[in-house]
């Protein structure tokens, strides 16, 4: 064991191998999450601006394109509305009125800031953090130097607010079954943060380190289990891994791909562990995986919609 707590914990057990579920091809597969209503997985391609679907029961993949490179999917308190985070923008989007959106904010920072990885509170309020853009017009990967990074929080009538600063790519936002805490990552740091947090007035405070400078890439995506250990899937690093609340690493899981890029739980009863990864030269680079878990996942939170959105995308 070293100073991480390299254990395998012996209540966490997978039921079955890694397994390929989606062979996407994606440059960047990014920001997924589970529609329970749908029984399906939402995520994106950054690099060809794309919003996939996974259909559990058919097995069928559904793709649409956008203008801009979409970051993440967040659900929404109305189950045919999706809130998509784009580079420039946050907005409303239905699959049945696409290419159509509702834009709620936009970045003032665009298009040499971006936003990156975002989840909703358990208040119902979106929080995203941006990085500085690195993605081109085509798609094609920009060389810049990572900093000035913001973690914002957006509220349903869009009003933001700022959070932490001078952040070099925002990744991982997660809260605690109990909600009384809030992790985030930046990537560059190699460092995953933590933070008390007030579910009742959906703020943040007394900043602190759950784990930095971990030895096996670093650190992106995460989604938290229901027993409060957070999952995170270690860019460069070919592992996601399963972090205590003190944070002592738990269990370390190989996959076959170098870089995995975010995780969530999903499946009828959330314990099928997904994990979408970014380009490198392994084979199934880009691919979705799945794995079964003992332990399960929590339902996502939604975004809070006023009454005058429900409206949007028809039927």
């Amino acid at each position: 064991m070293n100073e991480y707590g390299l254990v395998i914990s012996e209540g966490i057990k997978m039921r079955e191998q890694i397994r390929c579920v989606v062979p996407a091809g994606d440059i960047c597969g990014e920001g997924a999450v589970w529609h329970p209503d749908q029984n399906a997985l939402y995520w994106t391609d950054i690099n060809r601006f794309l919003v996939h679907r996974f259909d559990v029961a058919s097995q069928a993949t559904n793709t649409w394109i956008f203008d801009e490179p979409v970051t993440a999917v967040n659900l929404t308190t109305d189950p045919e509305l999706l809130l998509l985070v784009m580079g420039s923008q946050i907005a409303l989007w239905s699959p049945r009125a696409h290419p159509a959106l509702q834009s709620i904010y936009h970045l003032a920072d665009a298009p040499d800031m971006r936003f990156n990885d975002a989840k909703i509170d358990p208040r119902g309020s979106l929080w995203a953090g941006t990085m500085r853009n690195n993605v081109g017009l085509q798609g094609e990967e920009l060389t810049v130097n990572f900093h000035g990074g913001v973690l914002f929080r957006i509220d349903s009538d869009g009003a933001a607010s700022e959070w932490k600063k001078e952040i070099g790519i925002s990744n991982t936002l997660a809260w605690s079954p109990n909600r009384k805490k809030f992790y985030f990552g930046d990537s560059p740091a190699n460092v995953i943060y933590r933070f008390d947090y007030d579910a009742d007035a959906g703020t943040i405070s007394a900043e602190d380190v759950l784990l930095a400078g971990y030895p096996q890439g670093l650190p992106d995506g995460s989604t938290i289990d229901a027993e409060g250990f957070l999952w995170n899937a270690r860019y460069g690093g070919r592992c996601v891994i399963r972090i205590a609340p003190n944070g002592q690493v738990d269990r370390v899981v190989s996959l076959p791909t170098l870089n995995p890029t975010t995780c969530a739980f999903g499946g009828r009863d959330l314990r099928t562990l997904y994990i979408t990864s970014a380009r490198s030269a392994d084979q199934l680079s880009g691919s979705v995986f799945s794995m079964e878990l003992e332990v399960g996942g929590l339902p996502d939170h939604r975004f809070h919609l006023p009454s005058s959105s429900r409206t949007f995308g028809g039927s």
